[in-house]
């Protein structure tokens, strides 16, 4: 007997604010069920005790998770100093204490040295593999963790106030495997105290933002009615920053069998011969995704084939 399919076919984006206490896998879940939809997946897991923009891929667009998940990020945070945490946030156990409290001048000083590319040793309590085991499980087994530094990008970071002397809160812009709550332990360590991260908000997932966010409560308000289906945005969506280029019905059909296509029209080969070889395509027909392809040589060569 063949197995009977769970769920519909439902493709497309969704913006969804998290609420603290949540983990992304089980906000995830909700929403499929909400959606009824066949697949479900997130572009990018936000940690139980952080609030913010959690982008839903449902159907088809989770085949674009991996741009979501690459895309920049814009985090609001707070650092409370004076205490280290074995997971260098509100959650962990406290290893260490300083009665160091940085001023206003010192703090604003000290940003610039983790703006642009830095060196980042990851949390240990985080999701990265080391011999094919979980840092958190490793470190909640009280094993050796040893995770190595590693390049990643803050595009910006800024001190937004300081509330009172045992915290700080900021805003950074950052990319793909940029940890916050390494970001908050380091900059207390350069500036001669400990710290961790007391609260954090995400509010922006390249394209994914709160102005068209919706809330869990909200979306869970209202149910299986057509109302959460008005917050779903193309599967496109998350490729806002990917060139387009518009195809024939036949060379679509090409496309969807996974077969390279030879574009024939000069504009089109124009198009691609100043893009280059490598550069990564929207192709569409119509008002409908196709795929996501790649320049070669001339041709357009499938990437990943949309259903749509």
């Amino acid at each position: 007997m063949a197995r009977k399919r769970r769920g519909q076919p439902v493709h497309g984006w969704l913006a969804l604010d998290k609420p603290v206490g949540v983990s992304s896998a089980r906000a995830v879940a909700v929403v499929r069920r909400l959606f009824d939809a066949e697949k479900a997946g997130h572009g990018g897991t936000l940690d139980p005790l952080a609030s913010g923009i959690l982008p839903v891929a449902l159907g088809e667009a989770t085949k674009t998770v991996a741009w979501a998940m690459a895309a920049r990020k814009t985090y609001r945070f707070t650092v409370r100093w004076g205490e280290a945490r074995e997971t260098d946030d509100a959650e962990g156990a406290v290893t260490a204490v300083s009665d160091r409290r940085p001023t206003h001048g010192e703090i604003l000083a000290a940003l610039p040295v983790f703006t642009g590319e830095i060196s980042q040793r990851p949390p240990d309590y985080s999701a990265l593999k080391v011999a094919g085991r979980r840092a958190y499980a490793l470190a909640r087994g009280g094993e050796t963790v040893g995770l190595e530094a590693r390049p990643v990008r803050v595009e910006s970071l800024r001190l937004l106030g300081l509330p009172d002397p045992d915290h700080a809160e900021f805003e950074a812009e950052v990319g793909k495997g940029t940890y916050i709550r390494a970001l908050g332990r380091d900059l207390a360590l350069s500036l001669g105290s400990f710290g961790h991260i007391s609260a954090l908000r995400r509010t922006r997932v390249g394209p994914f933002h709160e102005g068209h966010a919706i809330s869990l409560d909200k979306l869970t308000s209202l149910g299986h009615s057509p109302g959460p289906f008005e917050h779903l945005l193309p599967v496109e969506t998350a490729l806002d920053d990917i060139p387009a280029l518009a195809l024939t019905e036949a060379e679509a059909a090409r496309l969807r069998c996974g077969q390279a296509v030879l574009l024939l029209r000069p504009i089109d080969r124009a198009f691609m011969l100043e893009l280059g070889n490598g550069q990564r395509i929207r192709a569409t027909c119509g008002t409908k995704l196709v795929a996501l392809a790649e320049i070669a040589d001339g041709a357009l060569r499938p990437v990943r084939v949309l259903n749509l």
